[in-house]
């Protein structure tokens, strides 16, 4: 066979190897190893368990929190800053993908990781400010006047895509969209607090569910 899905062998053989090296980029559990460093303890054993900037946050060190968030969306934006230097925006697609799915799924937990936020962010700012913006501006809007973080992240996740297939970009714009939908299966059980009025709002103690 000449071809899979109109690429030669050798280049989708680059094209998996961007998705394998942003895959173990992504796969690097930054939040339990930021909470052993900082002496919190092991963060699967903290409030919801997850490996996240949010779980890290609920150790009540807010350093530790930040510097998890940092690095969860910097191994996003690296690979695919790095693919797209070396490549093309193909492979930084790959790349990008990679990581998303390396911190929802990392090797190295068993394939129990974060709810991908952070990196999708990452990923974004590794194709450009503008999709960042995108974003951002959505994701505080919501935030400030719903005050349901996750209800604002949800929504902005969509319009980003949407921002892709925009400008004319379709492979971005499909593996964002592909992203988009594995960031709800993620947030389900904040979709079924927010359908049952128990998520929490920001600024808010948790309430009982």
């Amino acid at each position: 066979m000449d071809s899979v899905f109109g690429m030669n062998p050798q280049w989708l053989g680059v094209i998996s190897l961007c998705f394998g090296l942003g895959y173990l980029s992504g796969s690097i559990p930054f939040g339990i190893l930021i909470a052993r460093v900082f002496g919190l303890g092991n963060l699967r054993d903290i409030g919801s368990g997850n490996i996240g900037a949010t779980n890290v946050l609920r150790t009540g060190s807010k350093p530790a929190a930040a510097a998890t968030l940092l690095l969860d969306a910097l191994k996003g934006t690296l690979p695919v800053v790095a693919a797209m230097q070396l490549v093309n925006i193909d492979a930084a697609v790959a790349a990008g993908f990679g990581a998303f799915i390396g911190h929802i799924l990392p090797i190295w937990l068993k394939f129990k990781g974060g709810k991908g936020v952070a990196t999708y962010v990452g990923v974004l700012l590794g194709f450009g400010w503008k999709f960042l913006a995108v974003f951002a501006v959505i994701w505080l809007t919501l935030a400030i006047s719903l005050r349901y973080s996750s209800l604002a992240a949800l929504i902005a996740s969509v319009a980003v895509p949407a921002y892709a297939l925009y400008i004319g970009n379709i492979k971005l714009a499909l593996a964002l969209f592909a992203m988009t939908i594995i960031v709800y299966l993620t947030h389900r059980e904040n979709i079924a607090r927010l359908f049952k009025g128990q998520e929490t709002r920001i600024g808010s103690k948790p309430k009982p569910s």
